[in-house]
């Protein structure tokens, strides 16, 4: 077994730990389908009644049939597990009961359960249940991933528009917003998934046939999914979704067999095309037309540069014209990776069967000749060394078929000191060897000849090495073959020695310069692995952004020798530069890179006459920032191919400074500070949320001991007041005033202390809203009513139209609303000011406006004021402790609904504030008189 061949040990322990974990947790199976009504749930319960037969405990926790009689018969003789009841709104609905599930999987440890509807959403119930009265997870699919983790078997549903990443994709088809999701991963881990097909066709007719939803009465939601979701293209295009899904978490699947099983030949179950880009220009044709045969074919493509002993002492322009090839590539849409090998062919043929790239693409080159000579073209190579991989050749111009311009020599200002060493070393050897000459053997000499060659090749590379391997078979000619001091020889079998000297030393010659290339290679990429390592492990402990920034800077540094500035996003999405900056990043490209999630500056298409490489930082949640990364004289053009070859010079001034694996470690660089700055954003969140929880409770806690605490000697006030005033003797006048403001006093402070303990149940969701369908004439009327003695001495104007439709409102808690704003009116304007009541209606929801003619709201603080004990003026003799609007705001939040405030300035100087509640507006039950639509607005009104 050859090096190439032997498995890797750690990916083997990998494998057997992921194995060992994959063993101890429960398997899932998927039964999948395009859309509803294909028969999912019917074939699990087929599976499942055929693993009973087989005797395997099966349990039902959940199926929905949907009223369906044959998938009811089919679930008929199944155990069941009983649901879950929780309350909800007044209400008391069913769900999964996993923790029943958890114990049943204990005693039958074998067993399999059928959980339906992968994507439901738990209900949540309401505040304040325990833990086991309540859903333990807010959705069906985190339900099965506990059932998993604790080793229970799983069969489930799901459609293909419940799938995360393709549910944009099919609302667009469908123009219909799915919002129930299961996350794609879920899908890809599942260990097995049964694709349920059904024609769309065979699919239309089980709908008009009342399968998929069964006829009620006054019940058109057939006829209406007909008319939107189920038309015929909207079918064939979600089953055209849901094979591709499929299709492709199975060659997903069959990829990872082939790396667990070191399949070496390519399998073309799938078409796939491999570009093969070379130095010349010559690359950027083959690229495009393996782009257009790709697009041709709908294949995924890849593009490849094998950096070669040969090919490591490419000129500027030649690296330039390769790197300009593979960004092409890459915006084309292929992989692309650079690959180091001593031989391009075998490399390519490695690449290929690695990924299970069939068809490989590269340029047809008619040569006259070929250095070495009688060595085959790549075309041949690949054929000879992979007979299951297709070579297409593209026909390249004549201006590239051309024989190649000669090759300029190297650009290395030190270039010449391996071709003087070569002679040196020669000499020295030669000196070394002529005193042994009477006591070593001939062939004895050659080895040191031999081993020159060794050391030049090894300290100046591949040149030098042939230099010194002609040097070397001359010199042993001369001085040690007899006749000695001349290149006669008087045995022709001489003649065979210099050749195979000659051979064997450009032989090892070529070895040992491309094993020099490869270890230094392979020490560069450990190199910046072990770098990206300790990055990572810094960051990891990085508790501030500025020592984000440090840590990235030094990294940026070290590998590149390049000037480094971090951009921060603020709350504004404005970008600022932290300190310790060195390089001049524009902050106009900075920004554009910010906003438009994409690289900006140099190397890239965007803005390219900047100094400076942006990225954007792009973290799980959201975009972090931008790294501007500033390259200086020492860093250069292609620190990958530098590191590998020491005959490279630095790139000129505004040369593209990126190669694809300096691109890949600079995305990798800024991904990690990405992840590190959300990290630390997220602390911070947490940090602030658990500060503000433990004040919201203390204050809460607070206020609802003052409010109980408070209403007693209240109430007792008020009653003593009354008590004063119908004792005997009576009180004379002045008492009775006396009495009287006691009282008002008394409720006044009453009224504050109900607001209070309002404000405290509101936040602690407390409240339960008793929605009804209502007309809001009657709201009005009602809060008018009850603040008529606030109200007195300032004409109230209400303007209701007579269309206004019946809202589902909570009358009590709208009517509280009602009274605060029109106490506020009556608090904050003169005697004798009008207040306005005013309704209108609009395609989804209903405004009220309660507007004045008073001084108005401080400017500026118009939402403000609805913060808890926030006041227009700290210093007023209106009371209150400002709690009012915020006890309005909560509850039009709890109705679905918002409320805003506003000044308003009419011609003549006039003023005052105006107060606007909006409210949504659903579809009230119809009323037709019959018992049936009765009762079922009833039942919608309880909700």
């Amino acid at each position: 077994m050859t090096d190439e061949q032997r498995p890797d040990p750690d990916a083997l322990l990998a494998r057997v730990q992921a194995d060992e974990a994959k063993a101890r947790r429960g398997k899932l199976k998927i039964f999948f389908g395009a859309s509803a009504g294909v028969g999912k749930t019917f074939a699990m319960l087929a599976s499942a009644r055929a693993a009973v037969l087989q005797g395997r405990p099966v349990l039902v926790g959940v199926v929905e049939t949907h009223g369906r009689s044959e998938t009811e018969a089919m679930a008929r003789d199944l155990p069941r597990l009983p649901p879950k009841e929780i309350p909800y709104r007044g209400r008391v609905l069913k769900e999964f009961d996993l923790d029943a599930a958890l114990a049943w999987e204990r005693e039958h440890p074998d067993g399999v359960l059928l959980l339906d509807e992968l994507a439901h959403s738990n209900v949540p119930g309401d505040a304040g249940q325990g833990p086991g009265q309540a859903c333990r997870h807010p959705k069906r699919w985190q339900d099965v991933q506990e059932l998993l983790d604790a080793g229970v078997d799983v069969w489930t549903t799901v459609n293909v528009q419940h799938l995360e990443s393709l549910n944009d994709i099919v609302s667009g088809i469908t123009g219909v917003r799915v919002w129930e999701t299961v996350p794609d991963r879920i899908f890809d881990e599942a260990d097995e998934v049964v694709v349920v097909d059904l024609p769309p066709d065979e699919l239309l007719l089980r709908l008009r046939q009342g399968k998929v939803y069964l006829p009620r009465p006054n019940d058109d939601r057939a006829e209406r999914a007909a008319a939107n979701f189920f038309r015929k293209g909207n079918l064939l295009a979600l089953r055209e979704l849901a094979l591709r899904r499929t299709a492709d978490r199975v060659d997903e699947e069959m990829q990872a067999y082939r790396r667990r099983s070191a399949v070496q030949a390519v399998w073309p179950n799938r078409e796939s095309l491999l570009a093969c880009v070379g130095p010349g220009e010559h690359g950027e044709k083959v690229v495009r037309s393996c782009a257009r045969l790709a697009a041709q074919l709908d294949v995924p493509w890849h593009a490849v540069h094998v950096q070669t002993p040969s090919t490591r002492s490419m000129r500027d322009a030649e690296r330039q014209q390769m790197l300009h090839v593979l960004k092409l590539a890459a915006e084309l849409g292929a992989t692309v990776a650079t690959l180091s090998a001593p031989e391009t062919a075998a490399a390519l043929a490695r690449y290929a069967r690695e990924h299970n790239l069939s068809r490989l693409v590269l340029g047809r080159r008619e040569r006259h000749w070929r250095w070495p000579p009688g060595r085959r073209a790549l075309a041949d190579r690949l054929v000879a060394l992979a007979d299951d991989l297709d070579v297409l050749q593209v026909a390249l111009p004549a201006a590239t078929r051309g024989p190649a311009e000669p090759e300029p020599a190297p650009t290395r200002s030190d270039g010449w000191r391996g071709y003087v060493a070569a002679p040196i070393a020669c000499a020295l050897t030669t000196g070394v060897a002529l005193p042994l000459a009477g006591v070593l053997e001939l062939s004895n000499i050659v080895m040191l000849f031999l081993l020159a060659v060794v050391g030049v090749a090894l300290a100046f590379g591949r040149g030098p090495a042939v230099l010194a391997a002609f040097l070397g078979v001359a010199a042993f000619d001369f001085f040690f073959v007899p006749p000695q001091l001349t290149f006669a020889v008087a045995d022709v079998q001489y003649l065979l020695t210099f050749a195979v000297m000659l051979a064997v030393g450009l032989v090892i010659g070529q070895l040992t310069a491309g094993l020099k290339g490869q270890a230094a290679a392979a020490t560069e990429r450990e190199r910046r692995v072990r770098s990206l390592y300790e990055m990572s492990r810094d960051l990891g402990s990085a508790l501030l952004v500025e020592q984000v920034a440090e840590i990235g800077a030094r990294f940026l540094a070290a590998e590149f020798g390049a000037r480094f500035a971090l951009h921060v996003a603020g709350l504004d999405e404005r970008l600022r530069e932290l300190p310790g900056a060195t390089a001049k990043a524009d902050p106009a490209v900075a920004q554009w890179a910010y906003d438009h999630g994409q690289p900006a500056g140099r190397g890239t298409d965007t803005l390219p006459a900047s100094s400076c490489l942006m990225l954007p930082l792009k973290a799980p949640m959201r975009l972090r920032g931008v790294l501007a990364v500033e390259p200086t004289e020492s860093t250069t053009s292609a620190t990958s191919f530098a590191s590998t070859a020491s005959t490279y010079s630095t790139a000129p001034a505004g040369a593209v400074p990126w190669s694809p694996e300096d691109r890949q470690l600079l995305d990798t660089c800024a991904s990690l500070l990405a992840n590190s700055l959300e990290r630390i954003h997220y602390i911070e969140v947490a940090q602030a949320s658990t500060l503000q929880i433990e004040s919201e409770r203390l204050r809460n806690s607070l206020l609802s001991a003052i409010s109980h605490d408070l209403r007693t000697p209240l109430a007792s006030l008020v009653g003593l007041a009354d008590a004063l005033r119908l004792t005997s003797p009576r009180l004379s006048p002045q008492q009775a005033e006396f009495a009287g403001a006691m009282k008002d006093s008394a409720l006044r402070m009453n009224t504050l202390v109900n607001n209070l303990l309002d404000m405290a149940r509101l936040e602690a969701g407390a409240v339960q809203i008793n929605r009804q369908w209502q007309p809001l004439e009657e709201v009005v009327g009602a809060a008018l009513a009850a603040n008529a003695p606030a109200l007195a001495g300032r004409p109230v104007q209400v303007q209701l139209p007579d269309d206004l439709p019946l809202l589902h409102l909570d009358a009590v808690l709208i009517d509280r609303v009602l009274a605060n704003l029109l106490e506020n009116a009556a608090k904050f304007t003169p005697p004798g000011t009008p207040i306005f009541v005013r309704a209108s209606a609009r395609s989804d929801s209903v405004d009220l406006i309660v507007e004045d003619r008073g001084p108005g709201l401080p400017p500026g603080k118009e939402e403000l004021l609805f913060e808890k004990f926030e006041r227009g003026r700290k210093e007023s003799a209106t009371p209150g402790v400002g709690l009012g609007l915020a006890i309005c705001r909560a509850i039009a939040q709890a109705h679905g609904g918002t409320i805003r405030a506003e000044n308003v300035a009419r011609s003549g100087g006039e003023s005052g504030a105006r107060f606007v509640l909006t409210l949504p507006r659903g579809t009230p039950p119809s009323d037709t008189g019959s018992d049936e639509v009765a009762t079922a607005g009833a039942a919608t009104a309880a909700t």
